[in-house]
């Protein structure tokens, strides 16, 4: 698995699993590095913001460099990753925003799509795998759909597994979770952050 598979996959399915995109111990330093206070997922965008607990249930914190080597090494590896696909793809990728995400026993997030056709600057979707123990029916997989709702992908959350996809494209949902799921959500953008 490699950066070369990578995009061949998004420039033919527009997704693409990576498994053992970081090993358990670059997980562990990362996670030793999240700070404890989480807040609520919100939805919606903007001035729509909203909490939600019928459709969202998992607890947030955005990730920043300064929060520790471990995140600024994980966020530098990502920028890495833009500057490939814009140099193969020509996606006109200019930054990347992620959040560690932690979804209590039992929670989950209904389908939705992280940025409709034309709507936002979000174009490309990852979801890094923080889960040691994770076995087969632990719940808290994503499935991803086509544009006509059929299941292309139900991805189970084992550690160290990325996903990659494009964010306008997929429909995707998080099943309820058996115990407690762990992930690094990120997005490479079109538009640069503040």
């Amino acid at each position: 698995m490699s950066i070369n598979s990578l995009i061949d996959s998004l420039s033919t399915s527009g997704w693409y699993v990576w498994d053992d995109f970081l090993n358990p111990s670059q997980i562990q330093v990362i996670k030793n590095c999240i700070p404890n206070k989480l807040q609520d997922a919100r939805i919606g965008h903007l001035d729509s913001l909203q909490d939600n607990k019928s459709i969202r249930g998992d607890l947030t914190v955005w990730l920043e460099p300064e929060m520790g080597d471990p995140i600024a090494s994980y966020m530098a590896q990502m920028d890495s990753i833009r500057q490939a696909l814009n140099c193969e793809l020509y996606l006109g990728l200019r930054d990347f925003e992620t959040h560690f995400c932690c979804y209590p026993n039992g929670a989950f997030y209904k389908k939705h799509i992280d940025n409709y056709k034309g709507k936002g600057r979000r174009k490309i979707t990852t979801v890094l795998y923080m889960n040691e123990s994770w076995q087969s029916g632990d719940g808290g997989e994503l499935v991803m759909y086509d544009s006509a709702d059929n299941e292309l992908l139900k991805l189970e959350p084992f550690c160290g597994r990325m996903i990659f996809f494009m964010s306008e494209d997929f429909p995707h949902e998080v099943l309820p979770t058996q115990k407690k799921r762990e992930s690094i959500a990120g997005w490479f953008l079109t538009e640069s952050l503040l």
